[in-house]
C-alpha cells in the first residue's frame, strides 16, 4: 500500500459499483438541504439515483448558473447545505464566484494526490499556491496535513526570499503552479543555494513535457493534478504518469459540450463532476474543460477511472498562469475604450512560461492606458499590441490559445 492514501483506491469493480450506489443515493438525498437543489430534486427519489445511467438524467449545473444564483442569493446561491457562517472559510474566485471551505481532514481531497507524489510525514512542503482570497493555498495545506507533512505557507512572489527559505528550511517538496518551481530553482542556482526539493505536486496550469523533463533532470518527481475552486481535487497523476486517476470523492462524466449527454469512452467531451461532499453538494457540475476517458486501469494499481487530463476548454476560456481569462472579460476591456473596435488574447509559451499578448484594434498609438486596463479587467499583466482596425480575423474568437499540449 506504499504511496496509497487509503484502500478506496484499489477497490474491485464490483465493490466500487456497490459503494457508488450507496454514496450517490446519499448525496442526492443530502443535496435537498441546499435550497437551489431542493426544487430541481423535489420529484426525484434518491434511491433511484444509484448508478451513472440514472445520474445522467439529472440536470447539469453550469458555472454561469452558479454565478447568477449567487448574484441573487449571496454568497453561495443556495447551493450549499449550510449558511456561510457554518463553514470555517469562505473564498472569492474571479467572476466573482464564492466558494466555501472546511478544515476537516482532507476536505478538498488533495491528500490523495500528495500521497501519490510520495509526500508525507518528514516532508516540508513549500506551498506556493496563493492564500489570498482564492482557496488553492488552503486546499493544498489541508491535503498536506492529511498526509502528515509540514507546510511552509510561501504563497506567490518574492522569489529570492522563497529560494533562500527553501534552502534554510530544508524544503523537500513543492506545491504550486508548474512554471513557478523553475523560477525558484533557477533563482537558487544563480545565488549558489543548494536545495533539497525532490518532489513536486503541481496544478493550476498545464505541465508541459519539456518542463517535466527539466525537473526530472534535476532529480525532482513532478506530478500534476486537476481540480477547481468549486470542486476541489478531481483527478491526479500517480508515478505511473499514465493519465489522471479520478479522485475517490467525486464522480466524473464526459459529456457532449453544451449538453448533459455522456459520450462513449475515448471521445473528447466536457468534464462534468458530481461531488460526494454533503455540505457543498454540487450535482453534475459542468467544468467547461475538455477531456476523455482512458481505457483500462493504471499500472500503479489504482482502479478508478482515468482521464487524459486537461485537453482545452469547451468554451474559449483559457487558464493563463493559473488564472482563468474569460471572453466576457475581454468584452469588458473593449467597453472601457470607445476608440477600441476589437480585442484578442493570444496565449503562447516562452522559456517554459505562459505568455499573454493582447491584440487591440484601435487608432490609438499609446499602449500605457491599455496596459492598465488589461491588468484591471483580465487580472493579469500581459503584452499589448496595437493593430489597425479591421486587421484581426473575423472568426468570432477573442481568446486564441496557441499552446501545445502534446
Amino acid at each position: 500500500m506504499t504511496g496509497y492514501f487509503d484502500d478506496l483506491e484499489t477497490r474491485s469493480a464490483d465493490q466500487r459499483a456497490a459503494d457508488l450506489a450507496r454514496d450517490l443515493t446519499a448525496q442526492v438525498a443530502a443535496a435537498r438541504a441546499a435550497p437551489a437543489l431542493a426544487v430541481s430534486l423535489a420529484e426525484i427519489d434518491p434511491a433511484a439515483i444509484s448508478d451513472r445511467a440514472a445520474l445522467a438524467g439529472l440536470p447539469v449545473i453550469r458555472k454561469s448558473d452558479l454565478g447568477a444564483a449567487q448574484a441573487k442569493t449571496p454568497p453561495f446561491g443556495g447551493y450549499a447545505a449550510m449558511g456561510a457562517a457554518a463553514f470555517e472559510h469562505v473564498f472569492q474566485s474571479p467572476g466573482p464566484i464564492y466558494e466555501p471551505g472546511r478544515t476537516g481532514r482532507d476536505w478538498w481531497r488533495f491528500g490523495r494526490f500528495l500521497a501519490a507524489v510520495g509526500i508525507g510525514a518528514g516532508d516540508i512542503v513549500q506551498n506556493c499556491f496563493s492564500y489570498h482570497m482564492t482557496p488553492a493555498g488552503l486546499m493544498f495545506e489541508n491535503g498536506a496535513r492529511a498526509v502528515g507533512a509540514t507546510v511552509f505557507p510561501a504563497g506567490t512572489g518574492q522569489t529570492e526570499l522563497q529560494a533562500r527559505a527553501a534552502r534554510d528550511l530544508g524544503v523537500t517538496a513543492y506545491a504550486g503552479t508548474p512554471d513557478y518551481l523553475k523560477v525558484i530553482l533557477d533563482t537558487a542556482a544563480e545565488a549558489g543555494l543548494e536545495l533539497q526539493i525532490a518532489k513536486a505536486a503541481v496544478g493550476g496550469g498545464a505541465l508541459f513535457p519539456s518542463l517535466r523533463q527539466d525537473y526530472a533532470d534535476r532529480g525532482i518527481l513532478c506530478l500534476q493534478c486537476y481540480g477547481t475552486a468549486d470542486l476541489g481535487n478531481i483527478a491526479y497523476e500517480s508515478p505511473a504518469q499514465d493519465g489522471l486517476i479520478v479522485d475517490e470523492g467525486v464522480i466524473v462524466e464526459i459529456v457532449r459540450p453544451g449538453t448533459g449527454d455522456p459520450v462513449p469512452d475515448g471521445e473528447v467531451g466536457e468534464v462534468v463532476v458530481t461531488t460526494l461532499t454533503p455540505d457543498y453538494p454540487l450535482i453534475r457540475f459542468a467544468t467547461g474543460d475538455l477531456s476523455a476517458v482512458l481505457p483500462g486501469e493504471s499500472p500503479c494499481g489504482r482502479t478508478n477511472m482515468r482521464i487524459k487530463g486537461w485537453m482545452g476548454r469547451a468554451d474559449q476560456t483559457a487558464k493563463i498562469k493559473g488564472m482563468f481569462v474569460r471572453p466576457e472579460q475581454v468584452a469588458d476591456l473593449v467597453a472601457r475604450h470607445a476608440e477600441v473596435a476589437k480585442a484578442r488574447v493570444v496565449v503562447t509559451r516562452e522559456d517554459e512560461r505562459d505568455v499573454m499578448t493582447v491584440q487591440i484594434e484601435t487608432d490609438g498609438i499609446e499602449t500605457a492606458a491599455y496596459e492598465a486596463s488589461v491588468a484591471a479587467t483580465l487580472k493579469l499583466k500581459g503584452r499589448v499590441e496595437l493593430v489597425s482596425k479591421g486587421s484581426l480575423p473575423n472568426d468570432g474568437k477573442v481568446i486564441d490559445d496557441r499552446r501545445s499540449y502534446g
